[in-house]
């Protein structure tokens, strides 16, 4: 533990180095804002899925959930990635999943774009550090309609028609930036979103946003855990736990709590837990480790997330099984979001000269 004097030294250090990085993210946004023309610009819409936050806030399953309502809409959407955390980057462009089928695999795509190329039908999932070249690719190759960045509401490289972004009640509790909080970018940069989605916040709080940055559209979205399954569910190959099901939890996310509490209230017995960090890449070592973890306290299954899943399944099978808890999102009002994301398609679409 360390001594007052040195506490309060090191919270006046990151407190210094929160005032450069915040003011620095500051003068970038609005380099950008005065100077339109230096993001690229892709000729099909993009819609931005984005944070103030770093980690669990949930970026993933709304880009998801949004590529499902575009592809239910009529459109083709493409999802463009930065793919972080790849073991085996390549140089250029890599597509994940081409809407048809999968091509790519785990370790050139990264786990979150490789998830979400195993859940997602008529979606392509292209992963570039470039994303202006993703979406070119996906337009003169893939027949997209439409992109779906995943993360992007920092990336002001590349233009966009539309900002989400989503915000949590955490977010509006602790309004610091990196390091001494968890926030990329102040909270004023609310003003540049089209839309917020708003995860566990309280009506008080709800009135708070809109009265202080005066946000075109709000939705609300609720998290759910669905029945942990041994498989993989898409694949109709899952098998459900029951209740009661002697279980240790292992997740490698930016939040494992939440997901602990998550398993707890599933109904399953959770004797024991394991965190590690998130995107952590595992071994073949750190697999038998997890397995004899779970034997010595008599666990009947293993159970984690869908982004650790995909990175454990290639060491199957294991002894206890390996099974997941997906998590899902739930937005409304639905039809006012389809409403939202159809008009926002028409400007675009119109501003470029497509309709």
């Amino acid at each position: 533990m360390l001594p007052a004097s040195k506490y309060h030294e090191m919270k006046s250090l990151l407190r210094t180095l929160s005032q450069v990085y915040d003011a620095a993210a500051w003068r970038r946004r609005r380099w950008y804002v005065a100077r339109p023309h230096a993001s690229r610009k892709l000729v099909r819409p993009v819609i931005s899925v984005g944070a103030l936050a770093v980690g669990g806030s949930g970026k993933t399953p709304l880009t998801a959930y949004l590529a499902r309502t575009l592809v239910s809409m009529g459109e083709r959407p493409a999802v463009l990635s930065r793919g972080y955390g790849r073991v085996d980057p390549v140089d250029g462009v890599t597509v994940v999943r081409d809407t048809e089928r999968l091509v790519g695999d785990l370790a050139t795509g990264g786990d979150e774009p490789w998830m979400l190329a195993r859940s997602l039908d008529g979606v392509a999932v292209v992963v570039a550090s470039d994303r202006y070249l993703a979406g070119r690719l996906a337009e003169t190759h893939l027949g997209a309609t439409v992109h779906l960045l995943d993360d992007g509401f920092q990336h002001l490289q590349l233009d966009r028609g539309t900002d989400l972004l989503i915000i949590s009640a955490a977010d509006l509790d602790d309004s610091a930036v990196l390091p001494a909080g968890s926030l990329r970018e102040r909270l004023a940069t609310i003003r540049y979103a089209d839309a917020l989605f708003l995860v566990d916040v309280s009506e008080t709080k709800r009135r708070w946003l809109v009265e202080h940055f005066q946000p075109p559209r709000l939705f609300t979205v609720r998290r759910q855990v669905s029945q942990a399954v041994v498989g993989w569910p898409a694949l109709r190959s899952g098998r459900a736990l029951h209740p009661g099901t002697a279980v240790m939890a292992v997740a490698g996310i930016a939040r494992p709590e939440r997901f602990f509490e998550a398993v707890r209230a599933s109904g399953l017995d959770l004797i024991c837990t394991r965190a590690v960090p998130d995107h952590h890449p595992y071994t073949r070592r750190a697999a038998v480790r997890l397995q004899a973890d779970a034997r010595a306290v008599q666990a009947q299954a293993i159970v984690t997330t869908e982004k650790d899943f995909v990175r454990l399944e290639s060491w199957q099978p294991f002894d206890p099984p390996l099974a997941m808890m997906p998590l899902t999102l739930d937005v409304g009002p639905d039809a006012g979001l389809r409403s939202f994301l159809s008009d926002q398609l028409v400007a675009d679409r119109s501003n470029a000269g497509w309709e």
